[in-house]
């Protein structure tokens, strides 16, 4: 859904699954210092919302979710994912419940399938599901933000910072005193510095959970009966997955940033070496330069220099080989 915030002063549509809302309000950099420095807010008026109620929707989701969910605290935050049957991410989802619904925030445009996929599974239970996407915003606060919460809107709160899920008829009228905005360049920037994966850009239809450090944080290795459980517990504890999230930090002196689905080469190899992985996301950060996320083969060594096209490229770890 196209937002009303790209009417404010500066604002630059994003493109892609983020084209509906703003890329930027004119000073890239300035947005990511002011969300770094704990002020202003992202609009994220894009993202699907989809809500569960119903007495079992704890007890139900628990069995469809990668995430321990059946306990889960009123109004603590937690991510989950779902699986195809071979262990492969389908959806991930950003969940919070408020006591009677679990809220919970997509990607732009996987709701209709996520609802496809949560309506075959309701049997017997005692929920419902609803796409609240029409009705509900996403507002992104950072960490530190001291920003009014308006009463009774549902929150996710994060170490990153909280997700407000907010009226969408209440969302121009809230966000005047919500302080400066800030653009999805800026949050995504600050994505890539916390090595933190986005479905769809650091997924593919092959991707496992593995391999993005998801284990953990998305999904709880002391539970099973969800599909594709057995995959994740397969890997975990009799082997490897075949690639690896790492950070990479980007040659400076490039003017274009390679875009996502860049192949990465060992730069000791030259580009007529073997592909050893690719870029999936790649920001220009306010203190680092620029850098990027990248997938690449387990095997490949810690210390290699890699090339992106003609951008060299410094790796860090973030998934351990």
């Amino acid at each position: 859904m196209k937002s009303p915030l790209l009417s404010l002063p500066g604002a630059v549509p994003a493109e892609g699954v983020d084209e509906d809302v703003a890329a930027h309000y004119g000073d890239l950099f300035r947005e990511q210092r002011a969300l770094a420095d704990g002020t202003g807010f992202v609009d994220l008026s894009h993202r699907g919302v989809v809500t569960v109620s119903g007495e079992d929707r704890l007890s139900w989701l628990h069995l469809l979710l990668t995430q321990h969910v059946s306990d889960l605290p009123v109004g603590e935050a937690t991510e989950a994912l779902i699986l195809s049957a071979h262990g492969h991410i389908e959806h991930a989802l950003y969940l919070v419940d408020d006591g009677e619904t679990v809220w919970a925030h997509v990607e732009p445009g996987t709701q209709d399938a996520l609802i496809a996929y949560l309506e075959s599974m309701k049997f017997f239970y005692r929920v419902e599901v609803a796409d609240r996407t029409a009705d509900f915003a996403v507002v992104y606060l950072p960490a530190g933000s001291i920003a009014e919460v308006p009463e009774g809107a549902v929150v996710r709160e994060t170490p990153y910072g909280r997700d407000l899920f907010l009226p969408r008829a209440d969302l121009e009228s809230y966000v005047e005193k919500a302080g400066p905005p800030a653009g999805i360049l800026a949050h995504e920037a600050l994505r890539v510095e916390q090595h933190r994966p986005r479905l769809g850009f650091e997924t593919d239809h092959r991707t496992i959970p593995h391999e993005l450090g998801w284990i953990g944080t998305a999904v709880h290795l002391q539970k099973g009966c969800y599909r594709g459980q057995e995959t994740v517990a397969r890997v975990q504890n009799l082997g490897k997955p075949p690639r690896r999230l790492v950070f990479l930090h980007l040659d400076g002196s490039e003017v274009h940033l390679p875009p996502h689905g860049t192949e990465l080469y060992v730069a000791d190899e030259g580009p007529d070496g073997r592909k050893i992985g690719f870029i999936t996301t790649s920001v220009r950060h306010h203190e680092l330069g620029p850098i990027a996320l990248a997938l690449v083969k387990r095997n490949v060594p810690v210390d290699a220099r890699l090339v992106a096209d003609t951008t060299a490229a410094a790796q860090e770890t973030v998934v351990a080989p």
